[in-house]
């Protein structure tokens, strides 16, 4: 497993883009730990996606504490119908995979010179 970091410090109007290096695997986990002394307010919001594709990898609003994701994302059939565990079970879900793209954090709400760290494990 290899592992991505980012603190990410918003602008003056609550906002904040950044990027992670290169990545290329499967997206394990999405960590978010708030600054101990200078933690976002409670009315941030997140979007965390692949920047190439756009594809969704975390979405969260007015985050009040750190929390720890395991996106996954379904799974379909070559004529795209979708994967079930039982015939009209429950969706298949899998790790979200990463091919030489970046994950991409965009902030709102996020306070003036607010910080917080982002963790991404990727298999």
């Amino acid at each position: 497993m290899r592992r991505a970091t980012l603190s990410v410090t918003t602008a003056a109007d609550g906002s904040a883009t950044a990027y992670s290096p290169r990545i290329s695997g499967k997206l394990h986990s999405a960590v978010y730990v708030p600054d101990g002394a200078n933690a976002y307010p409670n009315t941030v919001d997140m979007t965390i996606t692949a920047e190439a594709t756009g594809e969704a990898l975390v979405s969260r609003t007015n985050v009040a504490a750190g929390f720890t994701a395991y996106p996954r994302a379904a799974t379909q059939a070559a004529d795209g119908t979708a994967s079930l565990f039982a015939s009209g079970g429950t969706a298949v879900q899998d790790k979200i995979g990463l091919g030489n793209d970046r994950i991409k954090i965009v902030l709102a709400q996020g306070g003036n010179a607010k910080t917080g760290k982002f963790i991404f494990l990727i298999d």
